[in-house]
């Protein structure tokens, strides 16, 4: 079966119009903060800031900030205070998905994300780890600003979660037997721990119970681990001119991911390789063909289905639940 992956930003467009007149409107305001804080410093390093915000990206963490809030449709739901708390949450989030791209292309020396160039690329390498901090610093700067400590933990326990993922990556770097527990433990550190971070921080602005918030946050990790599988099955199948990178980008920086561990096992040529002598694009994409040939890609969009699946069975009964099952499946379908 051909899959083709679906445009991720007309999914999100179609997830806020279902969430009714309120939820655009925030996250308009949460764009706006997104630029003021880029800039408050200053030009040197508030450019390249700006550029990374600018390039965009879904704002699928910040949209979960809101959904998870219960931020309803009507205007009489509106508090004035209570909404500029979510703003300021939903843009701390982002801020720090931010900051951990911008860290990620200096290790990783990325010429390019989201087909735009990367501050390393124009700015070099000291200017995007100082680009990166700024937008760490921002991020807590906008979070304090609620006047919650609990907010605080939530969203610094995240970015706690998200080095250690990193580190863990670095440490497994070109080791073709990095085992599945392993890969999915690194997958919830670096990437599922700031979707149940977005949920979590929504649920607490919004006056949830501890078992709501709970269940919110279970709901994000799931989906989060759900979207990581299939971004790493877009590294070997997606086209360039939707991901904004060349296909096997993960097998250049030798980092080993399900596709590969999977078809490790149904091609024993695989597991013989020394991802150490995969070192242009042209090798990263004979072995990305490799790996689709054993129809590993299916079996690890499988897994990722049942993650999906499994999230929206535990989701709570919550105002935008509805709303909620629909990012779940918007997850699933970015490779359908």
């Amino acid at each position: 079966m051909t899959q083709t992956p679906v445009d991720p930003a007309a999914q999100v467009a179609s997830l806020v119009d279902a969430a009714g007149p309120r939820v655009p409107e925030l996250l308009g305001r949460v764009e706006v903060l997104l630029r003021e804080a880029a800039v408050e410093f200053g030009p040197t390093v508030g450019e390249p800031a700006s550029a990374t915000i600018a390039a965009g990206g879904k704002r699928l963490r910040p949209l979960l900030v809101l959904l998870a809030a219960g931020v309803g449709p009507a205007d009489d739901d509106a508090d004035p205070e209570r909404d500029l708390d979510l703003v300021r949450a939903a843009a701390s989030v982002e801020l720090v998905h931010s900051a951990t791209l911008v860290h990620d292309d200096v290790l990783d020396a990325s010429p390019l994300r989201r087909g735009h160039p990367t501050v390393w690329a124009t700015h070099g390498r000291a200017m995007a780890t100082a680009v990166g901090d700024y937008l760490f610093a921002r991020a807590f700067a906008e979070l304090t600003a609620t006047g919650s400590l609990e907010a605080v933990r939530i969203l610094s326990r995240a970015s706690s979660a998200l080095a250690e993922g990193e580190l863990l990556q670095r440490s497994d770097a070109w080791n073709i037997d990095v085992p599945v527990e392993r890969y999915l433990h690194r997958c919830g550190l670096k990437t599922a721990t700031l979707f149940e971070s977005a949920c979590a921080l929504g649920a607490l602005q919004g006056g949830a119970p501890d078992d709501v918030r709970q269940g919110l946050g279970a709901f994000g990790r799931r989906i989060g681990l759900a979207f990581q599988l299939l971004d790493d099955v877009l590294d070997v199948a997606g086209p360039p001119e939707r991901t904004g990178k060349p296909i096997g980008t993960d097998l250049l920086d030798g980092t080993v991911t399900l596709p590969l561990i999977i078809a490790r096992e149904r091609d024993a040529s695989l597991a013989a390789e020394d991802l150490r002598q995969v070192t242009t694009p042209e090798a990263a994409a004979e072995i990305c063909g490799r790996i689709a040939a054993t129809g590993a890609l299916d079996e690890a969009r499988a897994q990722a289905l049942t993650m999906v699946a499994e999230a929206k069975d535990g989701l709570p009964d919550v105002g935008q639940r509805r709303v909620l099952e629909l990012v779940a499946d918007s997850v699933a379908d970015r490779y359908s």
